[in-house]
C-alpha cells in the first residue's frame, strides 16, 4: 500500500480485534474511508476455539479475524500491519502516525483490547489457553466431565468456583497465596460440595512425556509438595487494558476495583473530541460476541456523528455562496 494512498480517511481504527472489525465492517458499508491499523496480536489468540458465539461455535478465533478482515476489505477498507507509534489532536482532525508514514483523520476509533498478567506460577502461561482458562461460558462445557481446578487471585475467586460448579461436581478451590476465604465463604463452598485445598501453588503437572507445551495436557497442580489432580484450571488474570495511546491524548478516566480505565460515553466517545473507543480497552467484560455488538453500535453512533458534520458544513457553503 502506497503511503499517498493513506493521507485521509474519515475514521482510523487502532486494533483489528472483534470489536475494531466489526466497526470497520459497518463504516464501509456506510461508504466511510476507514483505515485500520493491527499488530494481529488478539488477546484470544492463544485459544484453538472459541464457544457460545451465535453461528460460529467452535471456530478458531483467528479464522473469525481472518473473515472479517476479509469482508470489511471487499467495502474499501484499507489495513496497515502494524503500531500506531503516535497520535496528535488537531483543530482540523486528528494525526495518526504509523511506520507507513502519517494520516490524517476526521475521527480515532481505539479498539486495541487488554492484555492478561497470569500468576507467576511455573507453566500458567504455557499452558494458558488450553489446560489454564479464565471464562466459565467460553470453556465451561468442554470440561463438564473433568475436575476443575480454580487458583485463586483474588477474594472474587470464591465466586469463579461457585459459578463452575455449575458444570462439575468435582471442583477444587485452591486458596493460593489469596488465603483463606471470608468468614461466610467456606460454608458457601461446602454446601455446593467444592474442596478446598489450602497452601501456595507452586507448579503444574502435564501427561507423561509431554513438556509445558502446545501438546502437553494438564493432570494435576502441585501445592507445597503435594500433587493434586485437576483436569483444567480456571483463574482470574489481572486485566491490564492496551489504553497507552488514548492516555497519551490525555483520555479522562475513573478508578474502579478493577483498576484505572478509561471513560466512554454510552456510544463510545471519550473526553477527548474525535477520540473514540470500544471493547476490551475499556470494557472488562466485553467477550467476543459483546464486542461485535458493541463495534457496530459505536460505529453507527461514530457515523452519525460525521453525517451531522456534513451537514453543518454542506449549509455553511450554501449560505455563504
Amino acid at each position: 500500500m502506497e503511503h499517498s494512498e493513506l493521507q485521509d480517511a474519515d475514521v482510523v481504527i487502532v486494533g483489528g480485534g472483534p470489536a475494531g472489525l466489526s466497526a470497520a465492517l459497518s463504516l464501509g458499508r456506510a461508504r466511510r474511508r476507514v483505515v485500520v491499523i493491527d499488530s494481529r496480536e488478539p488477546r484470544n489468540r492463544f485459544a484453538a476455539h472459541m464457544h457460545g458465539v451465535l453461528g460460529h461455535d467452535g471456530l478458531s478465533p483467528l479464522e473469525l479475524l481472518e473473515r472479517g478482515r476479509a469482508e470489511a476489505a471487499g467495502y474499501g477498507v484499507r489495513f496497515i500491519r502494524g503500531e500506531v507509534r503516535a497520535a496528535r489532536a488537531e483543530r482540523d482532525g486528528i494525526e495518526v502516525e504509523t511506520a507507513e508514514g502519517g494520516i490524517r483523520t476526521r475521527r480515532l476509533l481505539v479498539a486495541t483490547g487488554l492484555r492478561d498478567e497470569l500468576p507467576d506460577i511455573p507453566g500458567m502461561r504455557e499452558q494458558w489457553g488450553r489446560g489454564v482458562v479464565v471464562c466459565p461460558y467460553c470453556d465451561g462445557w468442554e470440561h463438564r466431565e473433568d475436575i476443575i481446578g480454580i487458583v485463586a487471585t483474588s477474594p472474587r475467586s470464591v465466586e469463579q468456583a461457585l459459578l463452575l460448579r455449575q458444570w462439575s461436581d468435582r471442583v477444587v478451590y485452591f486458596e493460593n497465596a489469596v488465603g483463606a476465604a471470608s468468614a461466610a465463604d467456606p460454608e458457601r463452598l461446602a454446601s455446593r460440595g467444592i474442596r478446598v485445598e489450602s497452601g501456595v501453588v507452586t507448579g503444574l503437572l502435564v501427561d507423561v512425556g509431554g513438556d509445558v507445551g502446545d501438546d502437553a495436557r494438564l493432570t494435576g497442580v502441585e501445592v507445597d509438595g503435594r500433587v493434586i489432580e485437576v483436569g483444567v484450571i480456571f483463574t482470574g488474570p489481572t486485566m491490564r487494558p492496551r489504553d497507552g495511546l488514548l492516555r497519551s491524548l490525555g483520555a479522562a478516566t475513573t478508578v474502579s476495583d478493577l483498576g484505572d480505565w478509561v471513560d466512554v460515553d454510552d456510544d463510545g466517545r471519550t473526553s477527548v473530541p474525535g477520540v473514540w473507543a470500544v471493547g476490551n480497552v475499556v470494557n472488562v467484560r466485553a467477550n467476543v460476541s459483546l464486542s461485535l455488538g458493541l463495534g457496530s453500535l459505536v460505529a453507527g453512533a461514530l457515523n452519525a456523528e460525521l453525517v451531522a458534520e456534513d451537514v453543518a458544513a454542506a449549509v455553511a457553503t450554501m449560505v455563504a455562496a
